[in-house]
């Protein structure tokens, strides 16, 4: 919603109005509130406190720690201006427990003045502030503070102190204000704008269901917003910051419900399109493509395969749209599963169109499915934004006129030019690179209306669609090397129906993992070399093309020069992403046939490169990778018969978490395990993409944290579906 949208009138419902409704507000502060997303009244009530500060008691100054927050009071002792570099003002206070120093860096006069005859007329000070160590003693800089008589009762707060998150020109004072006015409204104590009406009732509606908020034993939601805005001086403030107390934890369960049942009315709705069903009978009864495609297999279907390929086949048997993600770890066949869905279609007359994220990957699927589906006398059409004006015209017309039933592409298949003749199946290679409106984008696409064609007619009527109007959705199929853990996957995808292939295929052997310093660099050219020599080939990885200072980088280039005169007798090439995409493809053909013994290149081999008899493999500065993408790479050995080694070569000094990373490498070669590490490490916005999950922009929940209460969650959206479908939309509105 936009900021004009957000000033709502008084006619609204009440926590949907504009903040200026409350006292203290005007256009400049409104537009301070802005630049922290702070329109209306429920983004206040929303906007949780990072921290608190207890100014619920008097701390003695004997008992204090460097890192406390504290209240102290204690008398003046002593106020002077030091000049030594640049002026500061430093003061004394003892409480007859101890003595406390407060260091003034930003002061004026009149202040300095002040402190100074308070000091002289024996006065106090109340101060609260962080406590740290100074030169000899423990010092408060910055306090806050006022001027008290000695024998003057100290008022201390009822609650603790919030502290928000905030923007410059807005204070914690303001907000606080702004906040408990609202606070007060939703308890109806408060008057609710400029013209002191009031209000009676609560305003929050709790619309998680009486019956089941108290089966979860939770708190409601009125209760556990002024608890976290105010919460009582005996509460425990660790839980309260670590998120593990019964309030905060309501309202994470409601976001993460709220999230939960988004996803399963948008599955539901895809459930109410239509699709062509795709049987895996062609109409003259028997397979025709795909069990000759099986025939010509150099090797048999594992178990994992060919049960993910029947949950497939039975979603494309459906009259609505297929929404299945197959989750595969590195080099366990997801490819020809999806080869297999794609003759599917093209058996039952449509087209399969792949899209995938990088040139590189994109080319290597056109290459697998040319020598596929060529051998069947199928067309494979290659579209990407690299095409030359010619071959993407030839490309397009094909497409467009069903010529070419099979489709290869990256985001140029996006493009509005880009027509379908008959596009029944829709596949997404490393669909965490495409955000959801792009994976739409292609989908209406296919979107076909009834009766477009002769086929369509008859589908039309064999199936008793001819009275519906609604269009036709290609069934779509997602894939993804990124192995995700079953909690988060139940969060992020409940969108859609889930298949893992957990098999690899016969002869893979695990990849031993050696973790070394980069002072062993003349130890690991020794075994690259003698490993050449031997017949072997190898991967050198490099991070970057060209030198960076900032990220001290080996260069590939860099490399390629040293490598190349220290072996001169070995034959050693190059390839990055800046190369031309037949340039590439020259390369690595020359180091699949076994031409060139030694490939340096950067992180463009991540996926899709398949050479058997690259048996070792070098990846240098291997800290600066995450661990999905250092599992990734480390994937592109290990395809053949022997032993295969991934050597991880990092630069001093190593993090702590860089060591980790590093660390569980060496430890497994399960890529789940490994994904489940590294959201752990950088979480789930990071290893899956923010824009694509929704995960980072939780306002309370942390996917991490909170995944205990993953599986409640998807047990109680699909109740409230079921049973209470009144509170779906609502609780999905508030979030």
């Amino acid at each position: 919603m936009t900021f004009d949208e957000k000033q709502n009138t008084t006619d609204a419902p009440w926590l949907e109005q504009s903040i200026i409704v409350l006292k203290g507000i005007g256009e400049t502060m409104l537009e301070r509130f802005a630049k922290r997303s702070l329109f209306t009244l429920n983004d206040l009530l929303f906007h949780l406190p990072v921290r608190y500060q207890d100014k619920t008691r008097v701390v003695p100054i004997s008992t204090l720690r460097a890192g406390d927050s504290a209240l102290v009071s204690g008398e003046i002792i002593q106020c002077k201006i030091h000049t030594a570099r640049r002026a500061v003002l430093s003061c004394e206070i003892n409480d007859g427990s101890g003595v406390l120093s407060l260091r003034f860096f930003h002061f004026n006069k009149q202040q300095a003045s002040a402190l100074a005859r308070a000091g002289e007329q024996g006065k106090w000070l109340k101060c609260f502030g962080d406590i740290k160590w100074g030169h000899q003693s423990l010092e408060i800089t910055h306090p806050e503070y006022r001027i008290i008589d000695q024998h003057q009762p100290i008022q201390l707060d009822d609650s603790l102190t919030p502290v928000y998150p905030t923007t410059e020109g807005l204070s914690q004072p303001a907000l606080r204000n702004a906040i408990q006015q609202v606070l007060q409204g939703i308890k109806g104590q408060t008057r609710t704008d400029k013209e002191d009406t009031f209000r009676e009732q609560s305003m929050v509606s709790d619309y998680l269901p009486s019956t089941i908020r108290q089966e979860l034993q939770l708190p409601s939601l009125v209760d556990a917003l002024v608890y976290l805005h105010s919460p009582p001086p005996d509460c425990s403030v660790f839980e309260l910051i670590e998120g593990n107390d019964p309030y905060r934890q309501s309202l994470v369960f409601e976001e993460l419900l709220a999230h939960q049942l988004t996803m399963k009315c948008a599955y539901q709705n895809q459930m109410q399109h239509f699709s062509y069903p795709i049987s895996r009978l062609n109409e003259a009864g028997k397979l025709h493509y795909s069990a000759q495609f099986l025939k010509q297999l150099p090797f048999k279907l594992t178990r994992a395969q060919l049960r993910v390929i029947a949950e497939i086949a039975g979603d494309l048997s459906q009259s609505h749209p297929m929404q299945r993600l197959v989750q595969g770890d590195v080099g366990s066949g997801k490819t020809v599963v999806a080869a297999m869905s794609a003759l599917y279609a093209i058996e039952n007359g449509f087209q399969a169109a792949l899209m995938a994220p990088t040139e590189l990957l994109a080319e290597q699927h056109r290459n697998n499915f040319q020598q596929w589906l060529e051998p069947l006398s199928l067309k494979v059409a290659w579209l990407s934004g690299k095409c030359k004006v010619k071959q993407r015209r030839e490309a397009l017309e094909c497409i467009a006129n069903g010529s070419a039933q099979m489709i290869v592409g990256t985001h140029a298949l996006f493009q509005a030019e880009v027509k379908f003749h008959h596009l029944g199946l829709v596949i997404i290679d490393e669909q965490h690179s495409f955000g959801v409106h792009q994976r739409l984008s292609l989908l209406q696409k296919g979107e076909m209306k009834k009766g477009k064609t002769e086929k369509n007619k008859k589908l039309n009527k064999e199936q008793g669609y001819a009275q519906q109007e609604q269009g036709y959705y290609p069934h779509q199929l997602i894939m993804t090397a990124t192995p995700i853990p079953r909690t988060l996957a139940m969060t992020a995808y409940a969108d859609l129906d889930c298949s893992v292939i957990d098999e690899l295929p016969p002869g893979r052997t695990p990849v031993e993992t050696v973790v070394l310093s980069e002072h062993r660099r003349d130890d690991i050219l020794q075994r690259v070399y003698q490993a050449c020599l031997n017949g072997r080939q190898a991967y050198w990885v490099c991070t970057l093309i060209e030198e960076s200072e900032t990220l001290q980088c080996q260069a590939a280039e860099k490399t390629y020069e040293m490598l190349h005169s220290q072996f001169p007798d070995l034959a050693i090439a190059l390839v990055h992403g800046r190369m031309k995409a037949d340039e590439k493809q020259v390369v690595m053909q020359s180091f699949k046939q076994g031409e060139i013994f030694l490939l340096v290149a950067t992180t463009v081999i991540e996926v899709g490169v398949d050479v058997p008899n690259a048996s070792l493999m070098i990846i240098e500065n291997a800290e600066r990778l995450g661990l999905s993408q250092l599992h990734q790479l480390r994937g592109r050995v290990g395809r053949g018969v022997q032993s295969s080694v991934c050597v991880l070569m990092y630069g001093s000094p190593l993090s702590r978490n860089g060591k980790a990373r590093l660390m569980t490498l060496r430890e497994t070669n399960d890529g789940f395990e490994v994904a489940r590490k590294d959201l752990a490490l950088r979480g789930p916005g990071e290893v899956m993409g923010t824009r694509q999950t929704g995960l980072a922009e939780m306002k309370i929940a942390d996917i991490i944290r909170d995944q205990h209460m993953i599986s409640e969650v998807n047990r109680i959206a699909q109740r409230l579906i079921n049973d209470y479908p009144e509170s779906v939309e609502p609780i999905i509105n508030r979030w």
